[in-house]
């Protein structure tokens, strides 16, 4: 009954209970902050697009200043006003970007001269704000520049700009810049995004802290089961035919799982970018075949992987949906995960037919080289090297009709319009004449920019070279960890050297300059010095890593492992 005496044998019965619950509670509270990281995350994600979304600043219209005419602006626009304030001279306003190398300028707006003195004829044109611009204001008549402006345009912004003669009576013409209207902070929302993200994470941190710290716990557990064994004593769950909910916890394989420790790798930070993809390719197939797995069994997986990459990103995520049915006349056929997978394909298949087996002791053998990770590898690097000889010889010395031998630009308008549709140069006409212009990329980046008119694709076949040398770099770095495991100041040491050569290979390509080296760095073209570069940064960001979280443990890889884990 609810109001007889607990017996002695009920009581410890209860303590046992109650001491067990707080026991796996215990257990758990390692894990709490965990729990709690899922939602904070959550929170941290919805928080930053909404604050994002909310000081995002809107398109709204701005008149022009005699408010004869209403102009709308978009995204990365400004508004400019031309004041021509010059009697009987007509103007015709040119621009072109600060960013676009060796670019004809492009007509922006006419302005008919002014009828009256003191009364100027104005002109609205909206102007692109993602890069500094220059203005060129010339005589329509006579065909002369009257003068030229450079200037960062802001984001909404409302300009003028006055060209009228000089007070001195000399006749000279002068063109000033006037700020009608401030442009808007458009870095705000992103700045409070970060701040928001950064608070939650500072206040999970704290959080985890706590959990962490005894007196605090036990404080929480005490609290916690002073209410729950009044609810213990007045209950039935102790009795033999109930099923005792803290029993999973407390079984081993329970306990087990509830206290490992969640720790990300330094390998897997760049999860899903080429240049981990080798180091994982590396990893995961030498672990598998030191556990026995045949060669044969390998390559029917990786052929299955590659195979489902390719397939997914041709007919599941084409961007030709975007503008309807889709329909083999007009498929875009390279793609990211096409590349993706050839990839994965080439580098994998190179490993598995000349990786042996690293047994589990080999780090503590110190007969071998100091570049046993290279020499160990001497097949894959000649035909990675004879991979690369043929991307220069192609890009270099493959005839283009119309085109400069070894093009590398980006046609359009760029080169003073020369070579406009010399897109890509040999990586182009290869794609064009082997897959054909309705199956590539329609609206590539350098359209925006050089107003090419050709197709080109980012993710073409010559690129792909390319990448297969960046991710066979990567299988280079999974090397490195593994022959020297437990080995931190070898590891630390050849990261160092990787990310050395390779820093200064790109400094000879590209002459440390954006346009007048060798081989400029240029991610549409996947060129070697574009890889050259992100792998020395890849090295560099592994010589930080590593010691980080692999060596001294001071940081988990949070938030990032949730990511790693959320994708398997």
């Amino acid at each position: 009954m609810s109001g007889a005496r607990p017996t002695a044998e009920e009581r410890r019965r209860t303590a046992g209970l109650g001491g067990r619950w707080a026991e796996a509670k215990a257990s758990d509270s390692d894990m709490n902050a965990e729990r709690v990281a899922g939602p904070a995350l959550a929170a941290l994600l919805l928080a930053s697009v909404l604050s994002a979304a909310l000081l995002a600043p809107g398109d709204s219209p701005e008149p022009d200043l005699d408010q004869r005419k209403h102009v709308a602006l978009k995204m990365d626009q400004a508004l400019l006003l031309i004041h021509n304030e010059l009697l009987g001279t007509n103007l015709a306003v040119y621009w072109k970007s600060e960013y676009c190398y060796h670019c004809l300028y492009q007509f922006l707006v006419n302005v008919s001269y002014s009828g009256k003195s003191g009364k100027p004829s104005i002109a609205a044109t909206p102007l692109s704000t993602q890069h500094g611009s220059i203005l060129q204001i010339n005589d329509s008549l006579e065909e002369k520049e009257i003068c030229r402006l450079e200037y960062k345009f802001g984001e909404f912004g409302n300009y003028s700009v006055l060209v009228k003669h000089t007070s001195n009576g000399l006749g000279e013409i002068t063109c000033d810049l006037v700020v009608n209207k401030n442009p808007v902070d458009s870095n705000l929302p992103v700045t409070i995004a970060f701040l928001i993200g950064l608070a939650l994470i500072v206040a999970l941190s704290l959080l985890r802290l706590l959990m962490s710290l005894y007196d605090f716990n036990n404080w929480i557990s005490k609290a916690i089961n002073s209410r729950e064994t009044d609810r213990l004593i007045n209950s039935d769950l102790g009795s033999p035919n109930r099923e005792d909910p803290l029993s999973a916890v407390c079984q081993p394989e329970a306990r087990h799982l509830s206290t490992l420790p969640h720790r990300l790798r330094s390998v897997d930070t760049f999860r899903g970018f080429v240049f981990i993809m080798g180091s994982s390719i590396f990893l995961s197939m030498t672990s598998l075949l030191q556990r026995g797995c045949s060669k044969f069994r390998l390559l029917g997986k990786i052929t299955w992987r590659s195979f489902l990459l390719i397939y997914i990103g041709i007919f599941i995520v084409n961007p030709n949906y975007c503008i309807g049915p889709l329909s083999w006349d007009k498929i875009r056929i390279p793609g990211v995960l096409q590349r993706l997978g050839m990839t994965y394909f080439v580098v994998a298949v190179l490993e598995l037919l000349f990786t042996k087996s690293v047994p589990e002791n080999y780090a503590s053998e110190r007969t071998y080289s100091s570049l046993q990770d290279i020499f160990s590898s001497w097949p894959q690097w000649l035909l990675i090297l004879m991979l690369e000889s043929v991307w220069l010889g192609l890009t270099f010395l493959l005839p283009v009709p119309g085109c400069p031998t070894g093009y590398l630009g980006p046609g359009g308008i760029g080169d003073l319009g020369k070579y406009s549709n010399c897109t890509g140069g040999a990586a182009g006409y290869i794609d064009h004449l082997f897959l054909g212009d309705d199956h590539l990329y329609q609206h590539p980046s350098s359209s925006v920019l050089y107003h090419t008119e050709v197709a080109y694709d980012p993710e073409g076949i010559l690129g792909t070279i390319n990448s297969i040398m960046m991710a066979f770099l990567g299988a280079q770095a999974g090397k490195i960890l593994l022959y020297y495991k437990d080995q931190t100041k070898s590891i630390l040491i050849r990261f160092t050297a990787w990310c050395c050569i390779l820093g200064i290979i790109s400094v000879a390509l590209t002459k440390a300059s954006a346009n007048d080296g060798f081989i400029p760095i240029n991610k549409n073209l996947w060129s070697i010095s574009y890889v050259t570069t992100l792998s020395s940064f890849a090295f560099f960001i592994f010589l930080v890593l590593y010691p980080v979280v692999d060596v001294k443990g001071l940081w988990s890889g949070a938030p990032f492992i949730y990511l790693v884990e959320a994708g398997g």
